[in-house]
């Protein structure tokens, strides 16, 4: 049965970090698209401040719809939601409204320092959650899966455009696929992604298991990685 609470419950605060995958759900105030988007990585990416506050490194990807919708005047609503894949069943819901913090600003540097192993590659902005209502529910219809493994092809690809100065580089990925959303809403802001600052630098990581093409390699080899 659903219980509504004004802030996450005690009891969710472990299960939360146990969880391998999150789900972001945000609108325009007006528009066709409903946006929904898996996130990995939630030990690393996710972060839980109080009660009533978490955070999440955004990463880079195809659209930047989560963007937009926070940053439309009047808008700013977001849900995120976790789900319970084996133990008990458990759906938890966390409603709030978004700020967004870009790549290299101070507001993002604080949450994820410089040599922090929380900055993933490819990341371009920090997602801050206000929570002003929380809902769990019983998930018994979900079906249980058993987690295998990250993939880190995101990582791999986007440590190699880290590396690009120019052409391929990540401030020109962004510019080509990164500045609107669906409905024509604006994204990353065209003075950041055409900004010739560079990018904050890499922290060296090994990725067990996957080459710097993304594809798998022997447990025995070594691929270094790029943080930034």
């Amino acid at each position: 049965m659903v219980k509504y609470y004004n802030s996450i419950p005690d009891f969710c605060f472990d299960w939360i970090k146990e969880q391998k995958l999150l789900f972001v759900a945000t609108a325009p105030l007006n528009g066709k698209h409903v946006n929904l988007s898996p996130k990995g990585h939630s030990e690393e990416t996710f972060k839980v401040v109080d009660a009533n506050t978490f955070w999440y490194l955004d990463l880079t990807g195809s659209g930047t719809e989560t963007i937009s919708h926070i940053n439309e005047p009047g808008n700013g609503r977001i849900t995120v939601m976790f789900c319970a894949f084996d133990g008990p069943p458990r759906i938890l819901r966390l409603f709030g409204n978004g700020t967004v913090y870009l790549r290299d600003t101070p507001e993002f540097n604080e949450r994820v320092p410089p040599g922090s192993p929380r900055r993933l590659p490819g990341a371009r902005a920090i997602i801050e959650v206000d929570i002003f209502k929380v809902a769990t529910s019983c998930g018994y219809a979900v079906p249980k899966y058993k987690y295998l493994e990250a993939r880190h092809i995101l990582e791999n690809g986007m440590s190699r455009r880290e590396k690009i100065e120019k052409g391929q580089g990540m401030r020109d990925y962004w510019k080509m696929t990164n500045t609107q959303s669906l409905d024509g809403l604006p994204s990353l802001p065209l003075d950041f992604v055409n900004s010739s600052e560079p990018l904050s630098e890499p922290f060296s990581y090994d990725v067990p298991g996957y080459g710097p093409d993304g594809k798998p390699i022997k447990p025995s080899t070594k691929t270094v990685l790029g943080f930034f």
